[in-house]
């Protein structure tokens, strides 16, 4: 059967290319039409900031505003919408990774300590974690908190030379509510970003490395993980690698990659891509409503509206 020329197949086939919609700054690229439940066609990516060396671990707070690291000038920043980029942290001890806590503290992934730090209401640091074992981390570089209040996070070895390494894996962890640290997998080559499903029975996790994948893992009963399967390929020709990512409340994956920042399904198919004109390392959900998608993108911080409302640190 024939409709003007094209054949049904034909039609089908070119409803399964990817369509590119311009929006501000950056392309919408949809690989399915369940792409456009998750973001308008008229989403516009919009700059907010610039002028950072290196953005990374935006989180926002309850109060109103986003904190973000820049990891070479050893900094947290913080922004408020309307407003510029204030010095929130100095020095960050190179800090790369951040959330909150069930109290609201700031937890963050510190490179320079190889530690993971929590900022108390009183502005003193309390280290959570920096030893395994008796042998320091490697570079602790993201972290995801559970509503039982225990803490996952990941521990390539960017952060330091080669020769200071001193465990022979890079491993992801979970600290306890009472503060017992437990190695929970060690086959990555470069763990990086990380994320738990809405009902947290699936925790994600990026391989920044040549596999470039996320894998995703059983959240067991006791807070230890199992089945550790690939969900998905995040491999282009594009600068970008797997590394941070963010649930939304429908259990979608933001993951950023090559080219931006990819919507990946709980099923592991790609919806699509937001692209973002420098190379995306992490992202983060903001507003009173949850549907501002914040992204760190190497010197600049940038914003787009959702139509999806993502999971709350």
């Amino acid at each position: 059967m024939q409709w003007t020329g094209i054949t049904i197949a034909g039609i089908i086939l070119l409803l399964l290319l990817p369509i590119r919609v311009r929006a501000g700054q950056a392309a919408l690229e949809a690989r399915s039409p369940d792409f456009w439940n998750l973001v308008s066609r008229d989403a516009a990516l919009e700059k907010v900031a610039e002028g950072f060396q290196f953005t990374e671990g935006p989180v926002w707070h309850p109060k109103g505003y986003l904190l973000f690291s820049d990891i070479p000038a050893n900094r947290i920043y913080k922004w408020k919408p309307g407003g510029k980029a204030e010095v929130f942290r100095e020095p960050s001890d190179n800090s790369n990774g951040l959330t909150l806590d069930r109290q609201g503290r700031l937890l963050a992934c510190e490179h320079s300590n190889r530690r993971v730090s929590r900022t108390e209401r009183g502005g003193k640091l309390t280290v959570r974690a920096s030893e395994f074992e008796g042998k320091r981390l490697n570079s602790p570089n993201d972290i995801v908190v559970k509503s039982d209040g225990s803490l996952y996070f990941t521990d390539p070895p960017y952060g330091i030379r080669a020769q200071e390494q001193v465990l022979p894996f890079q491993g992801i962890y979970r600290l306890s509510p009472r503060g017992k640290l437990t190695l929970l997998v060690k086959d990555f080559d470069r763990p990086n970003g990380l994320a738990l499903s809405p009902d947290e029975k699936t925790l994600y996790i990026a391989d920044s490395s040549e596999r470039s994948h996320i894998r995703a893992f059983d959240v067991k009963p006791d807070g230890t993980l199992a089945n550790g399967r690939l969900l998905t390929d995040l491999k282009g020709l594009e600068p970008g690698v797997p590394d941070g990512m963010k649930v939304d409340a429908r259990g979608n994956i933001f993951s950023t990659g090559p080219g931006g920042v990819w919507v990946i399904a709980p099923d592991g198919r790609t919806l699509g891509i937001i692209r973002v004109p420098e190379v995306a390392a992490n992202c983060a959900w903001g507003e009173a409503d949850g549907k501002t998608l914040y992204i760190t993108a190497s010197t600049g911080l940038y914003r787009i509206r959702l139509r999806t409302a993502g999971i709350k640190p």
